[in-house]
Order: structure tokens, then sequence, then C-alpha cells
């Protein structure tokens, strides 16, 4: 793939979950393409990526929106949340060895250090980075391969959630000393109750986008949803 197609890819993906798209928002195809300075084919193909990570919302024959997720599809995201990344430090905490656990502290340190310096996409980037650590410490390769779609999603939610940095930092603590120690109960259980914590804020954040109707929405030039 050329350098051009993942760079306008990585672009708008990063922009989506820094905020600057925001949900509900329409994007036009060659107004992005004139941001960009490319074609109007490396934007089409990074839209068609991004759907598939369900980023954004392809309205058949009439465009594209940033995902407006309703607080069901948020559910549903941390259902499977609590089911596989819970079972992820499980097997983190029976499989890890030194140099795994090397790395998931060295991933710990770097969480540390952005919540010392109150940077919200620096956290959001490092807390992101200790849930993926996790998982591929659990050593299962198919466990790995479902939770690879979701990580953008994951980051998303943590940079605009804005959760407590602190509490986040002491729970992915918790969770690393259970699977330091070889404790697949005590991991698991710190996961799941780390993941849970998450759920109403990010509902309640899905429960402000349900009044952006996607059809709608792509039959305006509107480039934001208007103000509720």
């Amino acid at each position: 793939m050329s350098t051009a197609r993942e760079a306008v890819y990585a672009t708008l993906k990063e922009r989506i979950i820094e905020g600057d798209l925001t949900p509900g928002q329409r994007l036009i195809e060659r107004d992005l393409a004139a941001e960009l300075d490319v074609s109007r084919v490396p934007v089409r193909e990074a839209l068609s990526r991004l759907e598939a990570e369900r980023l954004v919302v392809l309205v058949p024959r009439q465009g594209v929106l940033v995902s407006p997720f309703t607080p069901a599809d948020v559910d549903d995201f941390f259902d499977v949340r609590e089911s596989l990344e819970v079972l992820a430090a499980k097997l983190a905490a029976q499989r890890a060895d030194a140099d795994g656990l090397a790395r998931l502290h060295a991933v710990l340190d770097r969480a540390d250090e952005a919540t010392g310096r109150g940077e919200p996409r620096d956290i959001a980037l490092a807390n992101a980075e200790f849930h993926t650590a996790v998982v591929d410490l659990s050593g299962n390769a198919l466990l790995i391969d479902m939770m690879r779609p979701l990580e953008a999603r994951l980051r998303w939610l943590f940079r605009l959630t804005h959760g407590d940095p602190d509490q986040q930092c002491a729970e992915h603590h918790e969770i690393y000393a259970a699977i330091e120690s070889h404790d697949a109960t005590a991991a698991a259980a710190h996961a799941l109750r780390h993941v849970a914590r998450g759920r109403t804020p990010s509902v309640a954040l899905a429960a402000t986008w349900t009044t952006i109707d996607p059809v709608a929405a792509t039959r305006t030039r509107r480039r934001r949803p208007a103000p509720a």
C-alpha cells in the first residue's frame, strides 16, 4: 500500500480519535481531498477502512459521517471488552515471562509519566497502550486478532470520556501486580472492575449523540451536526 494512502488513513483516523472530527460530522470526499492535497481515491479508501473499524458510517448513496455511536452501541462495546479484556488479563497472568513483564512495566511507566504531566492526549494514548499490551501478553493469537479492530475505538473513548487519570493509573498498577504475581483470578477481577467502571460515563456520552440521524445528516452539506 502506498505511503500516501497510509498517510491519509492515519491522518483521518487520528483526527477522529482526537475529536477534531466529531461524532455525527459529515465527511465530504472532495473537501478532504483538497484539504489533504491528494486525489479522492486515497480518501475513499481511507474512509472504507475507517468504516470497517466502525469509526465512520457510510450511508449508501448519501455520504459519510463520523460514527454517532448510540448508548446501545457503547453497551455492546463494553460487553465485548468485559469478556475479552478480562480473559486477556487472566491469560497474561498465567503465561507472562520475565521479558513480557518487563515490556508491560515499561508501558505502565509511560502511562505514569503521562498522568504526571496531565496531558489528556498522552494519557489516553498511554492508557490504551497498556490495555493493548495486556492483550499481547495473553499469548493467544486469536484473541489478539479479535481485539485489534477495537483498539482505535478504545483510544477514542479514553480520549473523549476523560476519566480520573490517577484512578485509572492506580487500577493499571493493580492489574500489573496481579499479572506479575501470576494470580490469574485477581488479574481477571481487577480487569473486570477496571473496564466496568468506564461503562456509565461512556454510555452517558453516547446519549448526547443519539439525536443525530445519519441519513438526514448526509443530505446536507453541513460539516458538523446542528446544535441540540
